[in-house]
């Protein structure tokens, strides 16, 4: 299951928080989406926060600068 969710530690290390509700207080100042389970624990899962964080994210192609040829422009004109 911790392939799904962050483990109790993984929140301890993000929040800095050791009791729940820190831990959900500290998520929602990051803007991090959680559930509070029954028991009272955290639920956060692992690729909301890989994606807020910016892990695991797809590197972006690069894209060419495109300048305009101003020579051609300037013919035209003229």
């Amino acid at each position: 299951m911790s392939d799904l969710n962050l483990t109790y530690q993984e929140l301890v290390e993000l929040t800095h928080f050791k009791l729940s509700k820190k831990q959900a207080e500290a998520l929602r100042f990051m803007g991090i989406e959680h559930r509070v389970r029954p028991d009272g624990s955290v639920a956060v899962l692992r690729s909301h926060v890989e994606r807020i964080m910016g892990g695991n994210e797809p590197s972006k192609p690069v894209r060419a600068m495109i300048t305009p040829s101003w020579e051609n422009i300037n013919a035209k004109a003229a």
